[in-house]
């Protein structure tokens, strides 16, 4: 986001970017100063008139490796997004930039489709995002990103261990007759009990992965 130059009529603030804001929930100081390169060029926007973003932190006790695994699957967002019925990959082409899904929603819900663009598919740098292009929705110019980096031991995961930074942002206008808040709050809620379920599937993929395997039988003679 490009900064204008100081004003002495002091107008009113525009809303933070992400990377200026305090580190979310999740976080130390210090692991977000080392995200702090991903986020300004993943995660900041230039925020409108009429518009929300936010971010969100999720830490996960596996491999970044195992949790981009789940995160890339473009064509199967319900592995750990709620409230998905089905979804598919228009034209039933390959998964790349450009490509469209179609999601249906689960009923119960202010939407019960969703057409979204895949914008970028880096599996070296281990980043994704999509925006929301139509369907029977509210939120509209609905854009978002999605990085994973992975971090070695601390003393919050035990000495050795390895875990995973999920990070996902978005922008968003406010639908006519709800404020910023409200918006930010229904978005935020999703947006959170996803990267939960991303981390508890993750997680149990890391653990079956790690466990040992059967002993092998003993020759009786």
């Amino acid at each position: 986001m490009e900064r204008g130059g100081a004003n002495n009529s002091s107008p009113p603030q525009s809303p933070k970017l992400p990377a200026e804001r305090d580190p979310p929930a999740g976080l130390t100081a210090e692991e977000y100063e080392a995200l702090r390169p991903t986020i300004e060029a993943h995660h900041s926007y230039q925020v409108g008139s009429g518009q929300c973003s936010s971010m969100m932190a999720q830490r996960i006790r596996a491999p970044a490796a195992t949790v981009w695994s789940v995160v890339r699957r473009f064509d199967r967002p319900q592995i750990y997004k709620h409230f998905i019925r089905s979804c598919a990959i228009k034209g039933g082409g390959e998964v790349r930039a450009g490509c469209l899904r179609e999601v249906s929603v689960i009923s119960g819900l202010p939407a019960s489709t969703s057409t979204e663009r895949l914008d970028i598919l880096d599996d070296e740098r281990r980043v994704t995002g999509f925006t929301i292009i139509g369907g029977e929705h509210r939120l509209r110019n609905y854009r978002s990103a999605t990085t994973v980096t992975e971090f070695g031991g601390s003393d919050r995961e035990g000495a050795g261990g390895v875990w995973t930074a999920v990070l996902e942002s978005y922008v968003v206008d406010v639908p006519e007759g709800n404020t910023e808040d409200d918006t930010r709050l229904f978005a935020d809620t999703v947006v959170r009990l996803n990267l939960q379920k991303l981390a508890a599937v993750t997680e149990s993929m890391a653990a079956e992965s790690s466990a040992p395997g059967p002993a092998p039988e003993e020759k009786v003679n």
